[in-house]
């Protein structure tokens, strides 16, 4: 490889800064030229970064196969959460990479103070969280999920980079090819990688389980092993639970972490929306006895364990887009005022119907408590009970007839002027995947105002299904329309989200 200095040009980028040296690559700061060799845009235009292998006769040649990987999935990305491609370059001249340069720092940064307050912990696993939902459903696994390949823009946003390891659906796996080692980062590869399993994203999962056990207690749940030997250790042997070094952690985000470190992925969290939505939601996560061990398993338990992973093979997982497809996050608005008995009996058929149809899935009941945008709202009602508490004992008995698992439903009231606002606010933070909503019947004053629900169908980004107890639903996102069995008529047809 030609000796790069600032100056030189490659295709059409100008080599400006050296900015890092790793063992796979050079990171050079460019700025695209024109025809003429002058420097295109101005002082405004946003930084690039060119990335360039170390191409020579010691090289790891997975690391050119992993080059050649992330030149394949790169373009295909969009999105706040990753890199925004420009440009590439192959073998056959100056292999490279373009992308935008992302100021800041990776949260590698603040590895090395760690154990950090649990709030930092959680706010940084919801934000990660949030970003490996977005990658998956573009149909790609990180399957490096590390601090250095973690940073954060300026609005907050995590960012995933370096996608040498990573698996789309849609395209060859050169990786799983050519080599038979497992591939990752020592702390970080989840047992399924290290039976060479690349295709499961609850793998992207255990990963993150491994930063938030590291963030919140300053050690690593499987130390840094270095041969195969040491990674299938994780397949039988537990890690400290994280409450044993550090007592400040609560025992819901334990649960969490170890939840997220099991060997079985399928008794992982189903997706990375659904992690998300446990830590923005701990007063609603499930405990267990991961949550109030205190000392690893025995040695019995521990050789049991064993025993199994020695005859461990390798079994054939479901791409991402399935895994995604299965487990989706379900959310119901239900209206609570009286009178309104026919449209959520309606509103419960329509939701098992879903259910049905997506065993996976997780149920989020919500309703909302209208509060006035000014002046003071009252908390307790004419018997003097609290409204909120009461809204959502009204949510638990709505829900109860659905005999759904403790650990796949939430409770939710929402305290807001605008319901259909609060819905869609919600929907958003929470990466929800379909929305059921009731509507009452029609009026001229509602056709011109319009409804909570017609609201709600216009700003959502997910699937919108409206519910009358007439019997009949509307889709608001283009899906065909999902058709209940036969409801009650009701003498009074209520909105489902006005109280």
């Amino acid at each position: 490889m030609e000796r790069l200095e600032p100056g030189m040009v490659i295709d059409s980028f100008r080599l400006e800064e050296k900015l890092h040296k790793g063992g796979m690559a050079l990171l050079w700061r460019v700025r695209r030229i024109d025809a003429g060799g002058s420097s295109e845009g101005s002082e405004g235009s946003p930084p690039l970064m060119m990335k360039i292998p170390i191409v020579g006769d010691h090289n790891d040649p997975a690391a050119i196969v992993g080059f050649e990987v992330e030149q394949m999935i790169m373009p295909k990305l969009t999105g706040i959460h990753v890199p925004h491609f420009v440009a590439s370059g192959d073998f056959t001249g100056q292999p490279y990479i373009v992308m935008e340069e992302i100021a800041g720092k990776s949260l590698r940064a603040r590895f090395d103070a760690a154990p950090l307050p649990i709030e930092e912990v959680v706010a940084t696993a919801v934000r990660v969280a949030t970003a490996l939902h977005d990658l998956h459903r573009q149909n790609v696994i990180h399957l490096d999920l590390k601090p250095s390949n973690i940073m954060f823009r300026e609005t907050g946003e995590a960012i995933l980079i370096d996608y040498g390891l990573a698996r789309h659906d849609k395209l060859p796996d050169l990786l799983a090819e050519e080599f038979r080692l497992p591939m990752g980062t020592g702390p970080y590869i989840s047992p399924e990688q290290v039976l060479h399993i690349r295709n499961d994203p609850r793998s992207d999962l255990f990963a993150l389980g491994v930063l938030m056990y590291h963030l919140a207690t300053g050690e690593r749940p499987y130390g840094f092993p270095t041969s195969v030997s040491g990674l299938r250790r994780r397949l039988y042997r537990d890690p400290v639970p994280p409450r044993a070094l550090n007592p400040k952690i609560p025992e819901w985000l334990q649960e969490i972490i170890l939840r997220c470190l099991e060997v079985n992925p399928n008794k992982r969290h189903d997706t990375a929306a659904q992690l998300a939505f446990e830590l923005q939601h701990p007063e609603q996560v499930q405990l267990t006895a991961r949550a109030r061990k205190r000392v690893r398993d025995g040695f019995w338990t521990v050789t049991r364990r064993w025993f199994r992973a020695a005859g461990m093979e390798p079994v054939p997982q479901q791409s991402a887009s399935t895994q995604l497809a299965r487990a989706p996050i379900i959310m119901v608005a239900i209206d609570l005022a009286h009178g309104s008995e026919a449209l959520a009996e309606a509103l419960r058929v329509a939701a098992r119907r879903v259910l049905q149809t997506e065993p996976g899935a997780r149920l989020a009941c919500v309703t909302v408590q209208k509060t006035n945008r000014l002046g003071m709202d009252e908390y307790v009602d004419k018997a003097g009970r609290n409204i909120h508490v009461k809204h959502l004992v009204g949510l638990k008995h709505w829900a109860r007839p659905l005999s759904i698992p403790p650990e796949k439903i939430t409770f939710h009231v929402l305290e807001a002027p605008d319901p259909a606002a609060a819905i869609v606010e919600y929907a958003n933070g929470n990466a929800v995947d379909h929305i059921v909503i009731g509507s009452r019947g029609s009026s001229a004053f509602r056709r011109y105002l319009g409804s909570v629900s017609s609201q709600v169908v216009a700003a959502a980004d997910c699937t919108v299904t409206v519910v009358k107890s007439t019997g009949s639903s509307i889709n608001g996102a283009g899906k065909q329309p999902v058709t209940p069995a036969p409801l009650r008529q009701a003498a009074d047809e209520q909105e489902a989200t006005t109280h």
